[in-house]
């Protein structure tokens, strides 16, 4: 996929005064980066000085700042026209201070036009395999998923309240094969364990280059207040997801085991993923965002990775 395909096309010349901000500005945000190079004006928060030459040579203005001392980040008060906040809560807690540091900040002088936040799938809670719109009722059992609940509340009362077109994406699992971790073929290599067909859970995944690109779609085309399910079209269990790449990548496939014996052979984040089976519906991200997906199933993403 070229570095700098948007699902814009060429902006016109107006958006050029556009200053994009991005918060939290790793992988995903840098391939978003990418695609808007030369379009807009890049902004992105940074609490390491390291990464400002590495940002500036991205074609980024780099702003220090720190989501974890709101004191920091005074600068970012009108500054941007739109924000992409990718930034993950904290690892401990119930809520999410640094979303709520962050819109403090923002409101301090003129809000930006549209701010879309990358949630997470999570929220939703296990569904039993049941396909998952937008409107699903969100059932976060563990801390992980309540502290993204709590960032949404949050964006979505800013949008409220401030008029703001704040927009939410649920994100399931990432992969590209240039992403760190980014492909199931380390797992492979291991051995890991994956849940015996009765016992096993659907799964859901998108690319980290489609994800940018719903990224941007999102901050000129979604909807106020909106929530965008971003996931490829593939339907599978976690099983035959690894077993589909493991024939691709030519590896052993992974052996198959009972939940009853899963926790004594499986770390507990990966349990907790077994513990939730949905099958998300992305219609909306299509119809909606008009977002054509490169990668429409792990399979061509996969390959495009062998090949």
């Amino acid at each position: 996929m070229p570095s700098n395909q948007s699902p814009l096309g060429a902006l016109p010349a107006r958006f050029r005064r556009e200053r994009v901000l991005i918060v939290g500005c790793g992988d995903v945000g840098l391939r978003a980066a990418r695609q808007l190079q030369g379009r807009v004006r890049l902004l992105a928060l940074t609490s390491s000085p390291l990464r400002q030459a590495e940002l500036r040579a991205r074609g980024i203005t780099p702003l220090t700042g720190n989501l974890d001392q709101p004191a920091t980040l005074q600068r970012l008060a009108g500054l941007a026209t739109r924000v992409l906040h990718l930034a993950p809560p904290p690892s401990e807690g119930w809520g999410d201070p640094r979303t709520q540091a962050l819109l403090q900040a923002l409101r301090r002088r003129s809000l930006p036009g549209a701010l879309v936040y990358g949630s997470t799938s999570g929220v939703y809670g296990n569904c039993d395999g049941a396909i998952v719109r937008e409107t699903r009722p969100i059932q976060a059992r563990t801390p992980r998923g309540q502290r993204r609940v709590d960032a949404e509340q949050r964006v979505r009362f800013l949008g409220r309240s401030a008029l703001v077109r704040a927009s939410i994406l649920r994100i399931p699992g990432i992969y590209a094969p240039d992403r760190e971790g980014g492909t199931p073929r380390e797992r492979l290599l291991k051995g890991t364990p994956v849940l015996k067909a009765e016992d096993d859970v659907y799964t859901n995944h998108i690319h980290a280059d489609d994800l940018a690109l719903a990224c941007i779609a999102a901050l000129w085309r979604s909807r106020p207040q909106r929530v965008y399910n971003v996931n490829d079209d593939t339907q599978l269990k976690m099983g035959d997801y690894f077993d589909l790449a493991a024939d691709l990548y030519r590896l052993p496939r992974p052996p198959r085991v009972p939940r009853t014996t899963a926790q004594d052979k499986l770390p507990l984040m990966l349990l907790s993923f077994m513990s939730e089976s949905r099958r998300m519906d992305n219609a909306r991200l299509k119809s909606e965002l008009r977002v054509t997906l490169h990668y429409p199933t792990v399979r061509e993403g996969f390959l495009d990775g062998i090949g």
